[in-house]
Protein backbone atom coordinates (compact mmCIF):
# COMPACT_ATOMS: atom_id res chain seq x y z
CA UNK A 1 0.00 0.00 0.00
CA UNK A 2 1.48 3.32 -1.02
CA UNK A 3 3.07 6.13 1.61
CA UNK A 4 2.26 8.69 -0.35
CA UNK A 5 -0.12 11.14 0.22
CA UNK A 6 -1.94 13.32 -2.65
CA UNK A 7 -1.48 17.37 -2.74
CA UNK A 8 -3.33 19.00 -0.32
CA UNK A 9 -3.93 15.91 1.86
CA UNK A 10 -3.27 16.43 5.40
CA UNK A 11 -0.71 14.61 7.35
CA UNK A 12 -3.38 13.29 9.45
CA UNK A 13 -5.70 11.70 7.06
CA UNK A 14 -2.75 9.50 7.29
CA UNK A 15 -2.25 7.25 3.49
CA UNK A 16 -4.56 7.96 0.91
CA UNK A 17 -5.92 4.40 1.09
CA UNK A 18 -9.37 4.14 -0.70
CA UNK A 19 -11.76 2.54 1.99
CA UNK A 20 -15.16 0.93 1.42
CA UNK A 21 -17.24 0.47 4.62
CA UNK A 22 -20.95 -1.39 3.08
CA UNK A 23 -24.02 -2.09 5.15
CA UNK A 24 -26.88 -3.28 4.21
CA UNK A 25 -30.09 -1.21 5.27
CA UNK A 26 -32.52 -3.19 7.57
CA UNK A 27 -31.46 -6.52 6.28
CA UNK A 28 -33.32 -9.12 7.73
CA UNK A 29 -36.44 -6.68 6.98
CA UNK A 30 -35.09 -6.52 3.53
CA UNK A 31 -34.49 -10.64 2.75
CA UNK A 32 -38.01 -11.07 4.05
CA UNK A 33 -39.06 -8.48 0.82
CA UNK A 34 -37.51 -10.05 -1.04
CA UNK A 35 -39.15 -13.17 -1.12
CA UNK A 36 -42.88 -11.40 -0.13
CA UNK A 37 -42.46 -8.51 -2.30
CA UNK A 38 -45.63 -7.37 -1.60
CA UNK A 39 -43.97 -6.14 2.22
CA UNK A 40 -42.37 -3.47 -0.01
CA UNK A 41 -43.35 0.05 1.77
CA UNK A 42 -44.80 -1.69 4.76
CA UNK A 43 -43.67 -1.87 8.27
CA UNK A 44 -42.05 -4.92 8.88
CA UNK A 45 -40.56 -6.38 12.13
CA UNK A 46 -38.23 -9.69 12.99
CA UNK A 47 -37.47 -10.71 15.65
CA UNK A 48 -37.37 -14.35 18.13
CA UNK A 49 -38.22 -15.54 20.72
CA UNK A 50 -42.04 -14.30 20.65
CA UNK A 51 -45.26 -16.41 21.55
CA UNK A 52 -48.34 -14.46 21.37
CA UNK A 53 -49.81 -13.53 24.52
CA UNK A 54 -45.96 -13.54 26.40
CA UNK A 55 -43.49 -10.84 27.23
CA UNK A 56 -40.49 -12.75 25.53
CA UNK A 57 -38.89 -12.33 22.96
CA UNK A 58 -36.80 -9.10 21.00
CA UNK A 59 -36.81 -7.27 18.10
CA UNK A 60 -34.01 -8.27 15.71
CA UNK A 61 -34.48 -5.66 12.94
CA UNK A 62 -37.07 -2.98 12.46
CA UNK A 63 -37.73 -1.39 8.94
CA UNK A 64 -37.87 2.17 8.35
CA UNK A 65 -41.43 2.32 7.85
CA UNK A 66 -41.32 0.78 11.43
CA UNK A 67 -39.28 2.60 13.05
CA UNK A 68 -41.35 5.92 12.21
CA UNK A 69 -44.08 4.19 14.90
CA UNK A 70 -41.30 4.28 17.64
CA UNK A 71 -40.58 0.35 17.16
CA UNK A 72 -36.76 -0.06 17.72
CA UNK A 73 -33.97 -2.83 17.97
CA UNK A 74 -33.61 -4.84 21.06
CA UNK A 75 -37.44 -3.74 22.43
CA UNK A 76 -39.49 -6.27 23.55
CA UNK A 77 -41.66 -7.94 20.46
CA UNK A 78 -44.68 -7.18 22.69
CA UNK A 79 -44.42 -3.69 22.96
CA UNK A 80 -43.70 -3.14 19.26
CA UNK A 81 -46.85 -5.12 18.35
CA UNK A 82 -48.33 -2.85 20.42
CA UNK A 83 -46.85 -0.12 18.43
CA UNK A 84 -47.66 -1.81 15.53
CA UNK A 85 -50.29 -4.21 15.33
CA UNK A 86 -50.25 -6.84 12.42
CA UNK A 87 -52.28 -6.16 9.35
CA UNK A 88 -54.91 -9.15 10.15
CA UNK A 89 -56.01 -6.95 13.43
CA UNK A 90 -56.74 -4.10 11.78
CA UNK A 91 -60.33 -3.37 10.48
CA UNK A 92 -61.65 -2.87 6.55
CA UNK A 93 -61.38 0.90 6.74
CA UNK A 94 -58.13 0.76 8.55
CA UNK A 95 -55.28 2.39 6.82
CA UNK A 96 -52.78 -0.23 5.80
CA UNK A 97 -49.74 1.94 6.31
CA UNK A 98 -50.60 1.92 10.15
CA UNK A 99 -49.98 -1.75 9.85
CA UNK A 100 -47.43 -4.21 10.82
CA UNK A 101 -45.82 -6.82 9.57
CA UNK A 102 -44.22 -9.78 12.24
CA UNK A 103 -41.72 -12.41 10.71
CA UNK A 104 -39.53 -14.73 12.81
CA UNK A 105 -35.76 -14.28 12.27
CA UNK A 106 -35.04 -17.03 9.27
CA UNK A 107 -31.22 -16.78 9.42
CA UNK A 108 -30.26 -19.58 7.25
CA UNK A 109 -32.29 -17.49 4.55
CA UNK A 110 -30.38 -14.75 5.57
CA UNK A 111 -26.70 -16.21 5.22
CA UNK A 112 -27.71 -17.32 1.84
CA UNK A 113 -28.36 -13.52 1.14
CA UNK A 114 -25.68 -12.38 2.76
CA UNK A 115 -23.26 -14.58 0.93
CA UNK A 116 -24.94 -13.02 -2.56
CA UNK A 117 -23.89 -10.07 -1.84
CA UNK A 118 -20.26 -10.79 -0.39
CA UNK A 119 -19.77 -12.42 -3.59
CA UNK A 120 -20.43 -8.97 -5.45
CA UNK A 121 -17.91 -7.88 -2.71
CA UNK A 122 -15.15 -10.45 -3.25
CA UNK A 123 -15.85 -9.58 -7.02
CA UNK A 124 -15.00 -6.11 -6.91
CA UNK A 125 -12.26 -5.66 -4.23
CA UNK A 126 -8.83 -7.45 -3.74
CA UNK A 127 -9.47 -7.74 0.11
CA UNK A 128 -12.46 -7.99 2.11
CA UNK A 129 -12.77 -7.75 5.47
CA UNK A 130 -16.26 -9.18 6.15
CA UNK A 131 -17.25 -8.10 9.92
CA UNK A 132 -20.78 -9.27 10.49
CA UNK A 133 -23.50 -11.42 8.20
CA UNK A 134 -24.26 -8.03 6.86
CA UNK A 135 -21.29 -5.58 6.96
CA UNK A 136 -17.69 -5.51 5.34
CA UNK A 137 -14.60 -3.31 4.76
CA UNK A 138 -13.53 -3.58 1.71
CA UNK A 139 -10.30 -1.92 0.05
CA UNK A 140 -10.08 -0.88 -3.17
CA UNK A 141 -7.02 1.28 -3.19
CA UNK A 142 -5.55 -0.84 -6.31
CA UNK A 143 -9.26 -0.82 -8.10
CA UNK A 144 -9.68 3.06 -8.42
CA UNK A 145 -8.34 6.37 -7.39
CA UNK A 146 -9.30 9.56 -5.97
CA UNK A 147 -8.70 11.32 -8.68
CA UNK A 148 -12.20 13.34 -10.65
CA UNK A 149 -13.30 11.59 -13.05
CA UNK A 150 -13.82 12.92 -16.69
CA UNK A 151 -17.17 14.80 -15.52
CA UNK A 152 -14.87 16.90 -13.05
CA UNK A 153 -18.18 16.78 -10.82
CA UNK A 154 -16.78 14.14 -8.33
CA UNK A 155 -14.10 10.90 -8.05
CA UNK A 156 -13.33 8.14 -9.86
CA UNK A 157 -13.37 6.34 -5.96
CA UNK A 158 -17.44 7.54 -5.94
CA UNK A 159 -18.30 6.12 -8.97
CA UNK A 160 -16.65 2.75 -8.26
CA UNK A 161 -18.74 2.86 -4.79
CA UNK A 162 -21.49 3.54 -7.28
CA UNK A 163 -21.39 0.81 -9.30
CA UNK A 164 -21.17 -1.77 -6.19
CA UNK A 165 -24.26 -0.31 -4.80
CA UNK A 166 -26.13 -0.42 -8.12
CA UNK A 167 -24.70 -4.40 -8.12
CA UNK A 168 -26.22 -5.33 -5.11
CA UNK A 169 -29.38 -3.84 -5.56
CA UNK A 170 -29.73 -5.37 -9.52
CA UNK A 171 -28.24 -8.70 -8.75
CA UNK A 172 -29.67 -9.80 -5.16
CA UNK A 173 -32.19 -6.72 -4.83
CA UNK A 174 -31.75 -5.06 -1.12
CA UNK A 175 -30.21 -1.77 -0.20
CA UNK A 176 -26.60 -1.00 0.97
CA UNK A 177 -25.42 1.94 2.38
CA UNK A 178 -21.70 2.93 1.72
CA UNK A 179 -19.32 5.06 3.14
CA UNK A 180 -15.90 5.66 1.08
CA UNK A 181 -12.39 7.24 3.02
CA UNK A 182 -9.17 6.85 3.36
CA UNK A 183 -9.38 5.25 6.41
CA UNK A 184 -11.65 2.27 8.26
CA UNK A 185 -13.30 4.48 10.81
CA UNK A 186 -14.03 7.20 8.73
CA UNK A 187 -15.39 5.09 6.06
CA UNK A 188 -17.23 3.45 9.44
CA UNK A 189 -19.08 6.42 9.98
CA UNK A 190 -19.62 7.54 6.63
CA UNK A 191 -21.97 4.54 5.60
CA UNK A 192 -24.29 5.24 8.34
CA UNK A 193 -24.04 9.35 7.54
CA UNK A 194 -27.31 8.94 5.06
CA UNK A 195 -29.06 5.56 5.72
CA UNK A 196 -30.94 4.08 3.84
CA UNK A 197 -29.38 3.43 0.56
CA UNK A 198 -26.97 6.13 1.22
CA UNK A 199 -23.29 6.98 -0.31
CA UNK A 200 -20.94 9.18 1.26
CA UNK A 201 -17.44 10.18 0.50
CA UNK A 202 -15.24 11.38 2.44
CA UNK A 203 -12.12 12.75 0.35
CA UNK A 204 -8.08 13.19 1.91
CA UNK A 205 -7.91 16.07 3.63
CA UNK A 206 -11.58 16.41 3.71
CA UNK A 207 -11.63 13.63 7.03
CA UNK A 208 -11.09 15.78 10.12
CA UNK A 209 -13.74 18.86 8.60
CA UNK A 210 -15.93 16.02 8.07
CA UNK A 211 -16.14 14.57 11.25
CA UNK A 212 -15.54 17.35 13.27
CA UNK A 213 -19.29 18.26 13.69
CA UNK A 214 -20.40 14.84 14.37
CA UNK A 215 -21.04 13.79 17.52
CA UNK A 216 -18.44 12.45 20.10
CA UNK A 217 -20.42 8.93 20.37
CA UNK A 218 -20.58 8.73 16.49
CA UNK A 219 -16.56 7.98 16.79
CA UNK A 220 -15.66 4.70 15.96
CA UNK A 221 -14.89 3.15 19.64
CA UNK A 222 -17.05 5.55 21.48
CA UNK A 223 -19.84 3.96 23.30
CA UNK A 224 -22.21 5.70 25.41
CA UNK A 225 -20.18 5.22 28.47
CA UNK A 226 -17.19 6.76 27.38
CA UNK A 227 -19.17 9.52 25.76
CA UNK A 228 -20.74 10.07 29.26
CA UNK A 229 -16.98 10.27 30.03
CA UNK A 230 -16.11 12.64 27.57
CA UNK A 231 -19.03 15.05 28.00
CA UNK A 232 -17.49 15.31 31.82
CA UNK A 233 -14.79 16.83 30.62
CA UNK A 234 -16.26 19.19 28.28
CA UNK A 235 -16.04 16.86 24.91
CA UNK A 236 -19.46 16.61 23.34
CA UNK A 237 -18.19 16.53 19.49
CA UNK A 238 -15.35 14.77 17.07
CA UNK A 239 -13.85 18.35 16.85
CA UNK A 240 -13.88 18.60 20.80
CA UNK A 241 -11.73 15.33 20.97
CA UNK A 242 -9.93 16.39 18.17
CA UNK A 243 -8.79 19.49 19.62
CA UNK A 244 -8.46 18.18 23.72
CA UNK A 245 -4.92 17.39 25.40
CA UNK A 246 -4.11 13.25 24.15
CA UNK A 247 -2.16 13.27 27.58
CA UNK A 248 -5.48 14.15 29.31
CA UNK A 249 -7.24 11.63 27.35
CA UNK A 250 -4.41 9.00 27.96
CA UNK A 251 -4.55 9.67 31.96
CA UNK A 252 -8.47 9.15 31.67
CA UNK A 253 -8.85 6.03 29.17
CA UNK A 254 -5.29 4.53 28.83
CA UNK A 255 -4.15 3.83 25.35
CA UNK A 256 -7.36 4.00 24.15
CA UNK A 257 -7.51 7.76 25.17
CA UNK A 258 -5.15 8.44 22.68
CA UNK A 259 -6.56 6.22 19.82
CA UNK A 260 -9.68 8.02 19.86
CA UNK A 261 -7.89 10.98 20.09
CA UNK A 262 -5.99 9.95 17.04
CA UNK A 263 -9.54 9.00 15.09
CA UNK A 264 -11.27 12.04 15.58
CA UNK A 265 -8.15 13.59 13.84
CA UNK A 266 -9.03 11.20 11.29
CA UNK A 267 -5.93 9.05 11.69
CA UNK A 268 -6.32 5.09 11.66
CA UNK A 269 -3.70 3.17 10.06
CA UNK A 270 -5.28 -0.12 10.76
CA UNK A 271 -5.17 -1.86 7.25
CA UNK A 272 -8.23 -3.68 5.96
CA UNK A 273 -7.14 -7.09 6.32
CA UNK A 274 -9.14 -10.44 4.82
CA UNK A 275 -10.32 -13.32 6.53
CA UNK A 276 -9.18 -15.88 5.60
CA UNK A 277 -8.44 -18.35 2.80
CA UNK A 278 -11.82 -19.33 0.92
CA UNK A 279 -13.48 -22.63 1.58
CA UNK A 280 -15.35 -22.49 -1.74
CA UNK A 281 -15.51 -20.79 -5.56
CA UNK A 282 -18.56 -20.40 -7.08
CA UNK A 283 -20.35 -18.17 -9.80
CA UNK A 284 -24.00 -17.95 -10.29
CA UNK A 285 -26.08 -15.91 -13.02
CA UNK A 286 -29.51 -14.23 -12.56
CA UNK A 287 -31.71 -14.33 -15.42
CA UNK A 288 -33.45 -11.13 -16.30
CA UNK A 289 -37.01 -13.33 -16.67
CA UNK A 290 -37.21 -16.61 -14.73
CA UNK A 291 -36.80 -18.95 -17.19
CA UNK A 292 -37.89 -22.94 -17.72
CA UNK A 293 -36.36 -23.74 -21.06
CA UNK A 294 -34.07 -26.60 -20.17
CA UNK A 295 -31.15 -25.53 -22.83
CA UNK A 296 -31.24 -22.26 -21.74
CA UNK A 297 -30.64 -23.50 -17.85
CA UNK A 298 -28.14 -25.86 -19.29
CA UNK A 299 -26.22 -23.39 -21.08
CA UNK A 300 -25.48 -20.99 -18.19
CA UNK A 301 -24.83 -24.18 -16.25
CA UNK A 302 -21.70 -24.96 -18.56
CA UNK A 303 -20.71 -21.35 -18.33
CA UNK A 304 -20.76 -21.25 -14.70
CA UNK A 305 -18.94 -24.75 -14.22
CA UNK A 306 -16.16 -24.24 -16.88
CA UNK A 307 -15.97 -20.49 -15.32
CA UNK A 308 -15.46 -22.14 -11.51
CA UNK A 309 -12.98 -24.58 -12.52
CA UNK A 310 -10.89 -22.29 -14.85
CA UNK A 311 -10.69 -20.37 -11.01
CA UNK A 312 -9.87 -23.08 -9.05
CA UNK A 313 -6.92 -23.79 -11.74
CA UNK A 314 -5.68 -20.29 -11.68
CA UNK A 315 -5.65 -20.24 -7.57
CA UNK A 316 -3.72 -23.76 -7.69
CA UNK A 317 -6.92 -24.79 -5.71
CA UNK A 318 -8.57 -29.01 -5.60
CA UNK A 319 -12.14 -29.70 -4.83
CA UNK A 320 -13.94 -32.40 -3.14
CA UNK A 321 -17.30 -31.32 -3.34
CA UNK A 322 -19.40 -30.13 -7.15
CA UNK A 323 -22.43 -28.32 -5.89
CA UNK A 324 -25.33 -26.33 -7.95
CA UNK A 325 -27.75 -23.47 -6.65
CA UNK A 326 -30.86 -23.05 -7.78
CA UNK A 327 -33.55 -20.04 -7.36
CA UNK A 328 -37.23 -20.18 -7.80
CA UNK A 329 -39.60 -17.59 -7.74
CA UNK A 330 -40.17 -15.55 -5.74
CA UNK A 331 -37.03 -16.27 -3.84
CA UNK A 332 -36.62 -20.04 -3.05
CA UNK A 333 -32.89 -21.11 -2.64
CA UNK A 334 -32.35 -24.74 -3.24
CA UNK A 335 -28.59 -25.98 -2.87
CA UNK A 336 -27.46 -29.50 -4.21
CA UNK A 337 -23.89 -31.15 -4.84
CA UNK A 338 -22.17 -34.32 -4.72
CA UNK A 339 -18.97 -35.54 -2.72
CA UNK A 340 -15.86 -36.76 -4.54
CA UNK A 341 -13.64 -39.36 -3.24
CA UNK A 342 -11.26 -37.26 -2.82
CA UNK A 343 -9.46 -33.59 -4.22
CA UNK A 344 -9.58 -33.08 -7.68
CA UNK A 345 -9.08 -30.76 -10.81
CA UNK A 346 -11.27 -31.52 -13.74
CA UNK A 347 -13.20 -28.69 -15.67
CA UNK A 348 -14.87 -31.22 -17.68
CA UNK A 349 -16.13 -33.35 -13.89
CA UNK A 350 -17.56 -29.85 -12.87
CA UNK A 351 -19.85 -29.72 -16.02
CA UNK A 352 -20.63 -32.91 -15.57
CA UNK A 353 -21.63 -33.29 -12.31
CA UNK A 354 -23.48 -30.16 -12.19
CA UNK A 355 -25.44 -31.10 -15.71
CA UNK A 356 -26.67 -34.23 -13.80
CA UNK A 357 -27.55 -32.30 -10.18
CA UNK A 358 -29.91 -30.11 -12.42
CA UNK A 359 -31.03 -32.44 -14.78
CA UNK A 360 -32.37 -34.69 -12.20
CA UNK A 361 -34.38 -32.30 -10.11
CA UNK A 362 -34.64 -28.82 -12.39
CA UNK A 363 -35.30 -29.96 -15.53
CA UNK A 364 -38.95 -28.78 -15.75
CA UNK A 365 -38.53 -26.19 -12.97
CA UNK A 366 -39.09 -22.57 -13.53
CA UNK A 367 -35.00 -20.50 -12.77
CA UNK A 368 -34.38 -17.22 -11.03
CA UNK A 369 -30.99 -18.06 -11.04
CA UNK A 370 -28.52 -20.37 -11.24
CA UNK A 371 -25.02 -21.13 -9.70
CA UNK A 372 -22.28 -23.86 -9.45
CA UNK A 373 -20.11 -24.32 -6.98
CA UNK A 374 -16.84 -25.73 -5.45
CA UNK A 375 -16.06 -26.70 -2.32
CA UNK A 376 -13.73 -28.39 -0.02
CA UNK A 377 -10.68 -26.74 -0.88
CA UNK A 378 -7.05 -27.79 -0.66
CA UNK A 379 -4.63 -25.45 -1.79
CA UNK A 380 -1.04 -26.35 -3.58
CA UNK A 381 0.86 -24.23 -1.54
CA UNK A 382 -0.76 -25.29 2.16
CA UNK A 383 1.61 -27.11 3.99
CA UNK A 384 -0.36 -30.50 5.85
CA UNK A 385 -0.67 -28.63 9.42
CA UNK A 386 -2.53 -25.71 8.27
CA UNK A 387 -4.47 -27.27 5.68
CA UNK A 388 -5.72 -29.58 8.27
CA UNK A 389 -6.69 -27.26 10.81
CA UNK A 390 -9.13 -25.38 8.26
CA UNK A 391 -10.51 -28.52 7.23
CA UNK A 392 -11.07 -29.52 10.84
CA UNK A 393 -13.08 -25.69 11.44
CA UNK A 394 -14.81 -25.97 8.25
CA UNK A 395 -16.27 -29.43 9.68
CA UNK A 396 -17.39 -27.98 12.46
CA UNK A 397 -18.83 -24.78 11.06
CA UNK A 398 -20.67 -27.56 8.33
CA UNK A 399 -21.29 -30.47 9.97
CA UNK A 400 -19.53 -32.65 7.15
CA UNK A 401 -20.38 -33.43 4.00
CA UNK A 402 -21.22 -36.59 3.02
CA UNK A 403 -24.92 -35.95 1.76
CA UNK A 404 -25.73 -34.66 -1.57
CA UNK A 405 -27.71 -32.35 -0.37
CA UNK A 406 -25.41 -29.30 1.05
CA UNK A 407 -25.52 -28.25 4.83
CA UNK A 408 -27.19 -25.24 5.03
CA UNK A 409 -24.68 -24.07 7.06
CA UNK A 410 -23.11 -21.62 4.32
CA UNK A 411 -19.55 -21.59 4.12
CA UNK A 412 -17.90 -18.29 3.60
CA UNK A 413 -17.79 -17.29 0.25
CA UNK A 414 -14.01 -16.71 -1.87
CA UNK A 415 -12.19 -13.61 -2.94
CA UNK A 416 -12.14 -12.83 -7.05
CA UNK A 417 -9.57 -11.98 -9.42
CA UNK A 418 -11.52 -8.99 -10.29
CA UNK A 419 -12.43 -9.99 -14.12
CA UNK A 420 -15.53 -8.04 -13.43
CA UNK A 421 -14.32 -4.61 -12.61
CA UNK A 422 -16.33 -1.56 -13.73
CA UNK A 423 -15.17 -0.54 -16.71
CA UNK A 424 -15.15 3.01 -16.03
CA UNK A 425 -15.40 3.88 -12.63
CA UNK A 426 -16.22 7.65 -13.33
CA UNK A 427 -19.29 6.57 -14.87
CA UNK A 428 -22.76 5.05 -13.69
CA UNK A 429 -22.33 1.39 -13.42
CA UNK A 430 -22.69 -0.86 -16.70
CA UNK A 431 -26.51 -1.31 -17.77
CA UNK A 432 -26.95 -5.16 -18.79
CA UNK A 433 -29.19 -6.64 -20.87
CA UNK A 434 -30.35 -10.38 -20.48
CA UNK A 435 -28.16 -12.39 -17.96
CA UNK A 436 -26.90 -10.30 -15.19
CA UNK A 437 -22.38 -10.41 -14.89
CA UNK A 438 -21.40 -13.90 -13.35
CA UNK A 439 -21.23 -13.31 -9.68
CA UNK A 440 -20.28 -15.94 -6.75
CA UNK A 441 -22.08 -17.54 -4.56
CA UNK A 442 -22.30 -19.46 -1.66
Amino acid sequence: MAEETLPGTADDDGPDSIVLHVDMDCFYAACERLREPELEGEPVVVGMGYEPGEGHGAVATASYEAREFGVESAQPISTALERLPRIDDLGPDDDPAAAGHYRTVDLEFYKSVAADVKAILHDCADVVREVSIDEAYLDVTDRTAWDLAASGDRTLAEGFARYVKQRIAREVGVAASIGVAPNMSTAKIASDFDKPDGLVVVRPGEVRSFLAPISVEEVHGVGPVTARKLGSLGIDTAGDLAEADASVLEAEFGSRGRELHERARGYDDRAVTPTGRPKSLSRESAFTDPRDDIEDKREVVRALAADVADRARSRGAMYRTIGIKVVVPPFDINTRATSLSGPVDDPELVESVALDLLDAEFAETTVRKLGVRVSKLSFADADQSSLDGWESAEAGETGGDGDERVSDEREATAGDDGDDEPPNTGGEAPSRGGQSSLVEFD
